[in-house]
């Protein structure tokens, strides 16, 4: 079964600074701007802003 190129996965890197990043996957016709989530950073030790680099 072949990858979709409508849900690329992307890595979101923390804002904080500190080098953590998620791996996820999204919809690239719902949402064709940079991925921005709120998700904990262990080192930071708490809910920090994660953007979707390229």
């Amino acid at each position: 079964m072949a990858r979709s190129t409508v849900r690329p996965v992307v890595r979101l890197r923390s804002t904080a600074g500190t080098g953590v990043t998620y791996v996820t996957r999204k919809n690239r016709l719902n949402d064709p701007d940079r991925l921005v989530l709120r998700k904990y950073d262990p080192v930071a030790g708490g809910h920090v802003a994660f953007r979707e680099e390229r």
